[in-house]
């Protein structure tokens, strides 16, 4: 694993801060090892930094008190909510606060006629869903991860529901945020559209915690579709899987899931899920509406595969099925990585145009097989999106630097397709540098508004950019 490159600049916390800590929430401060590990960890191939102490908070006036506190000692503080993050977004490289909102887990109102609900942030995604089920409503992002909503809109999430449904910067219509000078403000109203200044609500979205800290969250919600539809369909080639994805796009078919995985990611979603399918490039598709809607897009897709190579169209109605593959879907890292036991995990992504992305993939399929390290390629192409899940052997440095020249040139492909260097892991540590590729002197913008916003720079320090 790679240590973070800016975990300089740490410095004790000042004494008495810790007690003012204490006497703000009481016992749910914790110093000892165990849980300050597990806030300095996630799902990142970064070692973890641990911070100086975490606070679990239980209301949005707890945060702001803590938010006060950490200013006035200037001591950095990082929000915290499930720890799935992939590109070390919550790692707390200058040490200081964590607050772990996860203990803020109510869903505060369901307005079904607004297709619309207000949620405190650490209330996760499967939670909410389980919620929302009986009034016949469902909320759509879907990251794999059964993260927490208030991450989820922090890193601007995305996942299998988005060619249809978008992403969280389409599903949220307003916050409430705790900014770095320890205010309460509400980024906007219920209404479904605002011209009322500028759009703070999606200022926040995507800026990993570095403008403010998201407390509560109002999402955009859908009506449960009458037919949902699954379907599996293995491939001949990789190029023909994805020549699939992009037809039925372009013709306008509503497909609401898309998930390409390559021979070997089915290989190990066979192995790891206990499944039977080929283990081909694959294309695994769900289909909402009308039972009759829903035929005419099976049928016209089906048509689509079997023009580009596309072998048995096996679909299924029923609730377990589905649930059985999207579980194996979901599982795909953890699948990747019990090929190689002892590995450690390393998810890049990238997005471009779905007019490249044939070529994008199947150039970045021509660089994995002159690797020496097994990977495998998993994505949401449906909006163009795609994964490559590194198996990297801890023991073995040069594969770490092998992988590094393996990310820069998946990034710089699709930078040069007029892509994006991260489609939904965000920047954290990871990007920092292909940010600046990709948005020049777009990113000296962003410096001026985070100074504007949290002059002292205490707000998770070192993601996104360096000062």
């Amino acid at each position: 694993m790679t240590a973070p490159f800016n975990a300089q600049g740490r410095k004790p916390l000042p004494p008495g801060f810790l007690d003012a800590v204490r006497a703000a929430i009481g016992e749910r401060l914790g110093t000892g090892e165990a849980i300050r590990l597990q806030h300095g960890s996630s799902e990142t191939h970064f070692d973890p930094v641990l911070p100086d102490a975490v606070a679990f908070v239980h209301s949005t006036e707890e945060v702001a008190e803590l938010v006060r506190l950490c200013v006035a000692a200037d001591v950095p503080v990082v929000a915290f909510g499930a720890g799935t993050s992939l590109e070390g977004n919550i790692t707390p490289v200058r040490g200081g606060l964590t607050i772990d909102l996860s203990e803020m887990n109510a869903i505060l109102a369901v307005h079904p006629a607004d297709l619309d609900c207000t949620v405190q942030a650490g209330v996760r995604r499967e939670q909410l869903n389980e919620y929302l089920r009986d009034q016949g409503l469902f909320f759509p992002i879907d990251p794999g991860a059964n993260a927490t909503i208030g991450g989820m809109a922090s890193t601007r999430a995305s996942g299998t529901n988005a060619v249809r449904y978008g992403t969280m910067r389409d599903a949220v219509l307003s916050l409430r945020v705790v900014t770095p000078d320890g205010k309460i403000v509400r980024t906007a109203r219920r209404a479904r559209k605002s011209a009322a200044g500028y759009d703070l609500t999606r200022l926040m979205i995507g800026a990993e915690g570095t403008l403010g800290i998201i407390t509560e969250i109002t999402l955009r919600l859908h009506g449960i579709p009458e037919a949902i539809s699954a379907a599996v369909c293995a491939f001949e080639t990789l190029q023909g899987a994805v020549d699939t994805v992009v037809q039925s796009i372009q013709i306008g078919v509503p497909v609401a899931r898309i998930e390409l995985l390559d021979a070997a990611q089915m290989k190990a979603c066979n192995a790891y899920s206990k499944l039977d399918y080929p283990e081909q490039p694959t294309l695994l598709f769900e289909f909402h509406g009308s039972e009759r809607h829903v035929e005419e897009q099976v049928a016209t897709v089906r048509e689509i595969a079997g023009d580009n190579g596309g072998g048995e169209f096996l679909w299924s109605n029923r609730t377990e099925d589905r649930s059985r593959l999207w579980k194996a879907r979901h599982e795909a890292f953890y699948a990747a990585m019990s090929q190689r036991p002892g590995a450690i995990g390393w998810t890049t992504d990238v997005c471009v145009p779905i007019s490249r992305l044939v070529e994008c993939i199947v150039e970045t399929q021509a660089d994995l097989a002159r690797s020496s390290i097994p990977a495998t390629i998993v994505g949401h192409v449906g909006d163009g999106n795609f994964h490559v899940v590194f198996a990297i052997d801890p023991a073995a440095p040069q594969e770490m630097k092998e992988v590094e020249t393996l990310n820069e040139r998946i990034v710089a492909r699709a930078l040069a397709m007029d892509g994006t260097c991260t489609g939904e892991h965000g920047i954290g540590l990871g990007k920092q540098q292909f940010l600046v590729d990709e948005l020049g002197d777009a990113v000296d913008l962003m410096r001026l508004v985070k100074r504007a916003i949290d002059p002292k720079g205490l707000f998770n320090p070192g993601k996104i950019f360096q000062p």
